[in-house]
């Protein structure tokens, strides 16, 4: 904590895992409702990536105890781009499919942009179609909003948090996290309502900016870049991050750290999430989420 600093708040550790948890649990109760073929989701992981590989099986179980049905498939990684798109127009062809996710990273050879446009905007669960973006930004709700930046709108709203009025400051710029968090938090509709500042590599004196921060998304991807000094006392941070560290102490040989000095920051804060078990649950969870909300809206056209 710096020298002088008296907090007159709690710190609170905001819990992903039983937010997913609820989540989870309304959908379970809203899948087991449905009645005929339950939502599918097609998961395509290109390769044997161990990150990828370990966010799959995740992905698989989570949709298994909702109660939505997974088709996994496995190219190799060696497979063409053209022979990829060729699958996704297969599977946004096929009418028991409402969900497409490509795992990322997806290999070199590979524009994964190019990919994500393939997939069909009414399958595109993952939210990254540019259709589904330019939705976010016009506040259409018929879009998938990104699963990340809707997983952390979620948690702020389910932890009491209300964006109007506040000032919140986003940390990094990516299509993936950045852009569509500061556009839902900018957004006209309850929960959002805020003062958005984004910033990025290029941002000049940026714990000036970062300590007039009521909300701080953490979203940079670089291990435990948040210090003390960064964070204005009693405010709210977010930590997106999930880094994963040489720990010769551990059997896996890395520990997992987020984007934040959880240690030094977390005294200072109102709310807090913690890496693992805040934003990483969420994501899954709001996966299944627009996976429900795109068998509704295709069995509603």
């Amino acid at each position: 904590m710096r020298p002088g600093v008296n907090p007159t708040f709690i710190m609170e550790i905001i819990d992903g895992n039983q937010i997913a948890a609820a989540i989870a649990a309304e959908l379970k109760a809203e899948v087991a409702a449905l009645a005929g073929r339950k939502p599918c989701i097609a998961l395509v992981r290109v390769g044997d990536d161990p990150a990828s590989v370990s966010y799959v099986k995740k992905k698989e179980k989570t949709a298994e105890e909702i109660g939505v049905t997974s088709r996994i498939i496995l190219p190799p990684v060696s497979i063409t781009q053209d022979a990829l798109f060729k699958l996704l127009d297969e599977l946004n062809a096929d009418s028991a499919v409402d969900g497409i996710l490509v795992q990322s990273p997806l290999p070199k050879h590979i524009d994964e942009v190019a990919v994500f446009r393939r997939v069909a905007p009414e399958k595109d669960v993952d939210g990254f179609n540019t259709l589904n973006l330019g939705k976010v930004a016009q506040e259409d709700e018929t879009g998938f909003v990104a699963c990340t930046p809707a997983g952390i709108m979620e948690l702020l709203i389910r932890s009491g948090v209300d964006l109007k009025g506040k000032h919140v400051v986003v940390l990094g710029r990516s299509l993936i996290v950045g852009k569509p968090v500061a556009l839902l938090a900018l957004q006209k509709k309850a929960g959002a309502n805020a003062t958005v500042t984004v910033c990025h590599s290029a941002t000049a004196n940026l714990p000036a900016i970062t300590r007039q921060a009521d909300v701080l998304i953490a979203a940079i991807g670089r291990p435990e870049f948040v210090t003390a000094e960064m964070v204005k006392p009693g405010a709210i941070v977010i930590d997106v991050g999930i880094n994963r560290v040489p720990d010769a102490s551990k059997k896996s040989g890395y520990r997992l750290t987020g984007d934040v000095n959880f240690a030094a920051v977390s005294p200072l804060c109102a709310k807090i999430t913690p890496v693992p078990g805040g934003v990483g649950p969420m994501t899954v969870a709001m996966l299944m989420k627009n996976t429900v909300k795109a068998f509704r809206l295709a069995h509603a056209r």
